[in-house]
C-alpha cells in the first residue's frame, strides 16, 4: 500500500481488464506466494480530492483494503487495483462511488466506506453516491443526510406519502431524519407548524407524583426531541417559535387534550346541540355555514377548562390545549392565519392598545328550510311596532306609510285601516261575511306561534323562524330593523346598525339572527332605574323596563333595511367587514370533556355564540416518537387527528415495548390494519442502518439471534403449535 496527495478518481479515468462487476464474498488480500493477479485497473485521481478519498492518516484506504478482495495500491494521484476480475471490478465500483462523493465536497470517513461497500454488495439499483449525498438540512457547516440505503428510502417515502411509519431498532435515525424533514418542510413553508410528541409511559402518563412544574415533570421524556431540535434550528429561536405555536413538543397524553365540556353547544343544521350528544355521522355546521359530518368523537376526561370571550360578548368553554385558527396583525400583512392553543394566548391577548387575535367569522349559515305560517318580514314588523296581545284586533303603529303598505302587501286577506294618524288596525277583509264572524288569520297565527299576549318586554322570534333558511332569517331581521333599528353614520367610517328592544329574549334572538348571517353584534343594557323620564303629551313617563341596545355589523352585500330612507343612509357608506377578536381568557375550573373531528376541509366547526373553532391539526408536520408505547386506542386517536395539508411520521422499535400489564402495542397492530391503504407507507430499518457506534448494530444482531433461540426453545418446550394451543386452553 502506498499513500500520496492527489485528487479523487473519476469513473471515466479507470483503465482495466475486468469481468462484469459483481460483489465478491472473499475480501482478503492476496497472500505472499499466491499466483499473480490476472486483472488490473488504474484510476487517475484528479487534484484536490485525494485527501478526502483516502481519509485522515489513510483510514479510509485501510478500511477499503480490509473489505475488498482486490489488492489496492496508491501512488501519486493514481489508484491501482489488481486481483481476480470480479474482485477488481467490484473494487473499481467502490472507489468510483467514493470518488464521486469526494468530488461533491463531502467529508468521507470509514463509515461511508463501509456503507458504500455494503450497498454495492447488496447489488441494489440505487447508487451509493446518490444515497449518501442527499442533503436534507444544513446548519453551521453541518449537513443532515441519510447514511444508508434504507434511510434514503425512508426519507423518500416521507416526501411521497402523507403518513409514514419508520420501524426499526435504536440508532437507525428514524426520529432524527423525521425531525429533519419536518424542519425542512417548515422552512420551505410547506407546513405552518411542527408537532413533536411521544408517550410518557415510563411514568404511566401519570406525572403527578414527580416533583416540579408540569413541564419539569415531562421534560425527561421529551428531552431527546429537544436535543435533536437544537441540532437543526437556532436554539435562540426555539422559545419564540414555541410561544408562537410554530413548534410544539408535548407528551401524547396532552396531544389528545383539545376538548370542550360535554354541555358545550355545537351548531347543527337543526340548531344547537350539546357536543356530548354528538355521534359519528351526525352533521354539524362548518365555518362556511354548510353541514359537515362528524368523523370522530373522543372522550378526554376531566381537564382544566377556560372561558374564551370575544369583544362582542360571545363566549365558549374549552381546555387549555384546544385549538383556534386566528390572525394577528403580522398574519394579516402576510396574508395568512395560524393555529394556536388556548393556553398559548393567555397573557398575550393585546399588543399595545389593540387586540392581538382575530377569529374567523362564520359565513351565512344554512339551516334546514321549513314552511312558516306568517310572512317573515311581516313578523319582524309586528314584533317591532305591532300590538299582538290578541286581546283586541292586532294593530300596527308607524310614522312611515311605506311600512304600512309593505305590511298590507304581504298579508293575504288583511287590510290596514287607519284608527289614528299613525295607528293601523289589521282588519280581516272577509271577517264578517254572511253574518258569521271569521277569526282574524293574523290572530290565529300569533296564537299558534305562542306570541299571543306578548308585550314589548316579552316578545321573541319563534324557533321556526330562527332555524330556517338565510332568506327567512334576513327578512325577519329587516322587519325588526325597519321598525326599531336604524343606521348610525360617522364621518370617515362605514355604517353600523343600532337596534333597541326592552325584551331580553328578543335581544338574544336578534343576536342569533345577526351572527347566523355572518355578522357581529354587540349588546349593552341601559337600566330603567335612574333614567330621566320621557315626555309624552306634555307629561313625564317613567321607564318600566331596561332597554337593550345592540350594535350590528353585517357582511357586505347583505342589506339590513327595506325601508327606503334607512336603506339609502346605510348604502351611502356601506357596512364594512364584521370582525371578532379574543378579548379575555379566564380559568373556570375542571370539567369532563371530549373532542370531535369533522370532515370540513379547514377542520373548523361552529360552537357557542357562533364562535368558529376546530380540533384537528391542519398544515402541520407531526412526528410521533417511541410509538411502540402507544395503545391501539391511542394510535387510532393520534392518526385520526390528521388535518388537511398535514403529514405524519410515526417512529418506533417493536422490540422495546414498555407498556404496563401486557397491553398490546398500537404500533405492532397498526401495520395489519393499514397495510394496503393508499398514501400510508411502512419503512423498515435494520441493524445495518444503525448510524451510532458500530457496536450498536452488533448488539442489535446479537439480541435478535438470542430472541430467535428463545422462541425456538419455547416452541419446543410447548410441544409445537398444537401443544401450545392446548396449553393456552388449559391456562398455562
Amino acid at each position: 500500500m502506498g499513500t500520496a496527495a492527489g485528487g479523487a478518481a473519476r469513473p471515466q479515468d479507470a483503465r482495466s481488464t475486468t469481468a462484469a462487476p459483481t460483489p465478491n464474498g472473499d475480501r482478503n488480500k492476496p497472500k505472499a506466494g499466491q499466483a499473480t493477479a490476472d486483472a488490473q485497473s488504474r484510476l487517475a485521481v484528479p487534484d484536490g480530492a485525494v485527501l478526502a478519498l483516502l481519509g485522515s492518516r489513510d483510514e479510509n484506504l485501510r478500511v477499503a483494503e480490509d473489505l475488498l478482495a482486490a489488492d489496492v495500491h496508491v501512488r501519486g494521484n493514481e489508484i491501482t487495483l489488481s486481483g481476480e476480475p470480479a474482485d477488481v471490478a467490484f473494487a473499481e465500483r467502490v472507489f468510483t462511488e467514493l470518488a464521486t462523493l469526494a468530488g461533491r465536497g463531502q467529508q468521507l470517513g470509514p463509515d461511508a466506506v463501509r456503507r458504500t461497500v455494503a450497498m454495492l454488495s447488496a447489488d441494489v439499483a440505487e447508487s451509493p453516491a446518490e444515497v449518501l449525498s442527499l442533503d436534507i438540512l444544513s446548519r453551521r457547516g453541518r449537513t443532515i443526510r441519510p447514511k444508508t440505503l434504507n434511510q434514503k428510502r425512508y426519507v423518500d417515502a416521507i416526501d411521497a406519502n402523507t403518513i409514514v411509519f419508520g420501524i426499526g431498532p435504536a440508532g437507525t435515525g428514524k426520529t432524527y431524519l423525521a425531525m429533519a424533514k419536518a424542519v425542512q418542510a417548515l422552512q420551505a413553508k410547506q407546513v405552518s407548524r411542527i408537532i413533536l410528541t411521544r408517550p410518557a409511559v415510563e411514568a404511566g402518563e401519570r406525572l403527578g407524583y414527580l416533583p416540579g412544574t408540569l413541564y419539569e415533570k415531562i421534560d425527561p421524556y421529551l428531552r431527546p426531541l429537544y436535543d435533536a431540535l437544537h441540532d437543526m434550528v437556532d436554539p435562540e429561536s426555539i422559545p419564540r417559535l414555541t410561544q408562537a405555536g410554530t413548534i410544539e413538543v408535548a407528551p401524547l397524553a396532552y396531544m389528545r387534550g383539545r376538548a370542550q365540556p360535554h354541555d358545550a353547544q355545537v351548531l347543527t343544521p337543526d340548531g344547537y346541540r350539546a357536543i356530548g350528544s354528538l355521534q359519528v355521522g351526525d352533521l354539524v355546521v362548518g365555518s362556511n355555514g354548510l353541514p359537515t359530518p362528524v368523523l370522530g368523537v373522543y372522550p378526554r376526561g376531566v381537564r382544566d377548562v377556560y372561558r374564551v370571550t370575544t369583544q362582542d360578548g360571545a363566549s365558549t368553554i374549552c381546555c387549555g390545549e384546544h385549538l383556534w385558527t386566528v390572525r394577528t396583525p403580522e398574519d394579516k400583512r402576510a396574508g395568512k392565519s395560524r393555529t394556536i392553543e388556548t393556553r398559548e394566548m393567555i397573557g398575550n391577548l393585546r399588543r399595545g392598545g389593540i387586540r392581538r387575535y382575530e377569529l374567523p367569522v362564520v359565513d351565512q349559515v344554512e339551516f334546514v328550510p321549513q314552511d312558516v305560517s306568517l310572512d317573515p318580514y311581516a313578523l319582524g314588523l309586528l314584533l317591532g311596532d305591532g300590538c299582538i296581545t290578541t286581546a283586541t284586533t292586532p294593530s300596527f303603529t308607524t310614522t312611515d306609510p311605506e311600512l304600512a303598505e309593505a305590511l298590507e302587501t304581504v298579508l293575504d286577506g288583511i287590510e290596514l285601516r287607519h284608527k289614528a294618524p299613525n295607528d293601523y288596525v289589521l282588519r280581516h277583509v272577509n271577517g264578517g261575511r254572511g253574518g258569521l264572524r271569521v277569526a282574524n288569520p293574523v290572530t290565529v297565527t300569533l296564537r299558534d306561534l305562542g306570541l299571543a299576549g306578548t308585550r314589548s318586554s316579552s316578545k321573541f322570534v319563534p324557533d321556526s323562524y330562527l332555524h330556517n333558511s338565510a332568506a327567512v332569517r334576513l327578512s325577519v331581521l329587516q322587519g325588526l330593523l325597519d321598525t326599531d333599528g336604524g343606521p348610525v353614520t360617522q364621518s370617515g367610517r362605514t355604517c353600523r346598525v343600532q337596534y333597541t328592544t326592552t325584551s331580553p329574549r328578543l335581544r338574544d334572538d336578534v343576536l342569533f339572527l345577526v351572527r347566523s348571517l355572518g355578522g357581529v353584534a354587540y349588546s349593552r343594557t341601559r337600566g330603567a332605574e335612574g333614567r330621566r323620564p320621557g315626555r309624552v303629551n306634555g307629561r313625564d313617563v317613567e321607564y318600566r323596563n331596561d332597554a337593550h341596545v345592540i350594535d350590528i355589523r353585517l357582511p357586505e352585500g347583505l342589506p339590513p333595511f327595506r325601508l327606503s330612507r334607512k336603506r339609502a343612509a346605510y348604502d351611502r357608506t356601506g357596512g364594512g367587514r364584521p370582525m371578532r377578536f379574543i378579548d379575555r381568557i379566564e380559568h373556570v375550573g375542571q370539567q369532563d370533556t371530549l373532542c370531535i373531528q369533522v370532515a370540513a376541509a379547514d377542520s373548523l366547526y361552529v360552537t357557542d355564540d357562533f364562535l368558529v373553532t376546530h380540533n384537528t391539526l391542519n398544515d402541520a408536520f407531526i412526528v410521533l416518537d417511541e410509538a411502540q408505547n402507544t395503545t391501539p386506542e391511542q394510535m387510532k386517536m393520534f392518526l385520526t387527528r390528521l388535518g388537511f395539508g398535514s403529514k405524519i411520521v410515526v417512529t418506533g422499535d417493536v422490540t422495546q415495548i414498555d407498556l404496563p400489564g401486557g397491553q398490546r402495542s398500537g404500533l405492532k397492530i397498526v401495520q395489519g390494519i393499514l397495510e394496503g391503504v393508499d398514501d400510508v407507507h411502512f419503512s423498515t430499518l435494520t441493524s445495518h442502518d444503525v448510524v451510532r457506534h458500530r457496536l450498536v448494530g452488533d448488539i442489535v444482531d446479537a439480541y435478535e439471534r438470542w430472541q430467535v433461540e428463545q422462541d425456538a426453545d419455547d416452541h419446543a418446550s410447548n410441544g409445537g403449535p398444537g401443544a401450545r394451543r392446548g396449553n393456552q386452553r388449559r391456562g398455562r
